[in-house]
């Protein structure tokens, strides 16, 4: 099968390929073939979505009219859980149906093929196949198995179903040469829905580290077999999965007294199975198969670092450093964060308790940002500074999905905790920080990650940064012709570059009104004294604080909270230029303001505002990589803001790639712009 001409890889899967991030593979004949509709299509978007939130890329694999598709789009997943009479596609299957032009579900073995030949090191499914029962005379023994033996894909599933003949699919399995391990505390091999089947595994591994080191090895020692990593159920199935064993166990006997064998005994099991359990077999199924996607996901991002360390995809060399690949730096902080958040719109205060709902959480100018930057697919470096302490752990243990290789820990030192006191509105009114380590965020500590700033397409700091390793970095930017964004975080943080003609190095700044005030007054310019609140007032004064500064940056974008955000910088073809490539500041050219109104979201709806600015600032960077034009950067930026506003995390975990896209900002209808000349400088 040639990658040029049979397989038609999704764009973001592509990405992922490229600048390699983790990736999960999906079967598809559980579409096509193992759930009704609209069933199928629900869970198949909610796994992909399991995978994202834990940190990789999902790429569903199926056919669609002759051609191999890896990573389907929303319509494509719809064609498959709604068509009729697809083929299911195994090893055997792929020369006709690709030569007739057919649709399909890949099963487990074809799934493998597929993963092996674009370099997706994990496939996750619900259950593999097995020796049937009486197979030892009927030969009746699934291609799934044959496939683990030859092809070198970890594959994540929930053992194998209860139907089979467990024991001699282990047995076969190590005739295969397959190496089979359970996930967690126990050498039970599972079966399916049940814990126990009777029969231990060869191997046992406890979490997803350590199921990566042995993935990693065996593509290292590049056996030219899989790998099988068991997953049990969730416990909270455990009930449910022994009343469904209970109706296989009725469902086999009724198939063995009416004679049913052959290809017609599996959609016989499966549909009285479904009865017997008054449709619990079909909620169990998704269940088991969201939890695998998610161990899945944990385990290829495991093996993932591991991979970049070794130098290594798929166990051959990859040239030059891995570590060091053209990402987006972020260099800034992590906080954990205590969210206080009254009952009541407006705080009573002088002494009194306002009842409220405390969350913990975490946040950070520079985690928010690399964190929204992971999830939209753009795989940051981060750059920060933690205490080693139990705080540490905490912050780790959630950002999973993110790079944080970059991220040192010290002894001694208190990881930087945030206490924000929110109105019952959604609005901060205080702020309260122990943030003393990210004064260890130093410019020795930065300049060991040179080669990976000297390759990013944009480097992103933020205000907490200190003095000193703001200006290595410019000087680092200004020599080499990096992009760099500076995030002012505060008013008090706001003018730290400006102290020096370091800002001259900076190409974007994302102030609100008052850091911008801030900034201007450092420079030495006249500043207002008081800030209007009427939003035409509010612009007319953010496009006179922005000229002194369009001498040298290239863009300012400034923060206008639910005013949506005022772009400045040159007219490009009658917008703003976010891209420094487009225009040149030598040249004279007309300078410009576009004001972008936030996307209306009711009162009761609004819940956390301490990441919007982030998520915002995130999601134009995003459009920014992606090569999109100002307006949709603009609008995934803001679209990024809506989401992470009704969370109670700074950074929605609703945020990925499918939600905040160029189709989806092409929809929205609120955006109505309005644009100003801007006096030159």
């Amino acid at each position: 099968m040639s990658a040029s001409g049979d397989f038609k890889v999704n764009p973001l899967v592509k990405d992922a390929l490229d600048s390699g991030k983790p990736i999960v593979a999906l079967e598809s004949t559980i579409i096509t073939h193992g759930m009704p509709y609209p069933q199928n299509l629900s869970m198949a978007r909610e796994v992909e979505e399991i995978v994202r939130t834990n940190g990789s890329v999902p790429a569903t694999i199926g056919l669609l009219k002759g051609s191999i598709h890896v990573g389907l789009q929303n319509e494509e997943l719809e064609f498959l859980a709604t068509s009729k009479n697809l083929v299911k596609v195994s090893r055997r299957d792929f020369p006709y149906v690709l030569s007739q032009g057919l649709s399909g579900g890949t099963t487990v073995a074809g799934t493998m093929i597929v993963a092996h030949k674009v370099r997706i090191p994990v496939f996750v499914t619900g259950g593999i196949g097995g020796v049937h029962r009486g197979g030892e005379k009927t030969l009746d023994i699934s291609a799934d198995l044959t496939e683990l033996g030859r092809t070198p894909v970890a594959v994540i599933s929930a053992g194998v179903k209860s139907i089979l003949d467990i024991g001699r699919t282990l047995e076969y399995m190590e005739t295969q040469g397959v190496c089979v391990a359970t996930y967690g505390e126990s050498r039970e091999f599972p079966a399916f829905f049940s814990h126990q089947s009777g029969f231990q595994a060869p191997y046992q591994v406890q979490n997803e580290e350590d199921a990566a080191k042995l993935i990693a090895r065996s593509l290292t020692l590049q056996l030219g077999s899989g790998v099988l990593i068991a997953v049990p159920c969730p416990k909270d199935q455990a009930t449910s999965g022994q009343l469904i064993e209970e109706a296989i166990q009725q469902a086999l006997k009724e198939a063995w007294e009416k004679g049913i064998t052959g290809k017609e005994l599996t959609p016989f099991l499966l549909q009285r199975v479904n009865e017997l359990s008054s449709g619990e077999s079909l909620n169990s199924n998704i269940a088991l198969i969201k939890n695998n996607a998610r161990v899945g996901s944990r385990i290829a991002v495991a093996l993932n670092k591991i991979q970049r360390a070794q130098g290594r995809r798929d166990g051959s060399p990859q040239k030059g450093n891995a570590s060091a690949v053209p990402r987006p730096v972020v260099i800034g902080g992590i906080n954990v964060d205590f969210i206080a958040k009254a009952r009541e719109p407006a705080l009573v205060v002088g002494g009194q308790t306002n009842p409220s709902t405390i969350r913990q959480s975490f946040g950070g100018v520079g985690r928010n940002l690399a964190d929204c930057l992971s999830r939209l697919g753009k795989s940051p470096f981060l750059i920060s500074v933690m205490g080693k302490d139990e705080h540490s752990e905490s912050v780790l243990h959630y950002c999973k999905h993110m790079d944080m290789g970059g991220v040192l820990r010290l002894e001694g030192h208190n990881t930087a905790t945030y206490c924000a006191v929110i109105t019952g509105s959604g609005e901060l009114t205080l702020g309260l920080g122990d943030m003393d380590i990210h004064q260890q965020i130093t410019e020795q500590y930065v300049s060991k990650f040179k080669e990976n700033l000297c390759l990013a397409p944009l480097i992103c700091i933020d205000g907490n940064v200190p003095v000193s390793t703001i200006q290595n970095i410019c000087h680092i930017a200004r020599e080499h012709r990096l992009a760099v964004c500076y995030e002012p975080t505060d008013v008090d943080k706001a003018s730290k570059p400006f102290f020096s003609d370091s800002w001259r190095a900076l190409t974007w700044i994302s102030p609100n009104l008052r850091e911008l005030r801030a900034i201007v007054r450092t420079l030495g310019h006249p500043v207002p004294a008081d800030l209007p609140t009427k939003l035409e007032d509010v612009v007319e004064t953010a496009m006179a604080l922005v000229c002194p500064l369009l001498q040298e940056l290239h863009c300012v974008v400034v923060t206008l909270g639910q005013d949506g955000v005022l772009v400045c910088g040159q007219n490009v073809g009658g917008t703003v230029s976010l891209h420094p490539g487009t225009c040149n500041k030598t040249t004279g050219s007309e300078l410009c303001a576009t004001h972008y109104p936030a996307i209306p979201i009711p009162a009761e709806e609004i819940v956390n505002v301490s990441g919007a600015g982030d998520s915002l600032l995130a999601g134009i960077i995003a459009g920014l990589l992606a090569g999109e034009d100002t307006d949709n950067c603009i609008r995934m930026g803001l679209l990024s803001a809506s989401l992470s506003v009704r969370s109670h995390e700074p950074v929605s975990p609703e945020i990925n790639a499918s939600r905040v896209n160029l189709a989806q900002v092409k929809t929205q209808s609120w955006l109505e712009t309005k644009t100003w000349k801007l006096p030159q400088p």
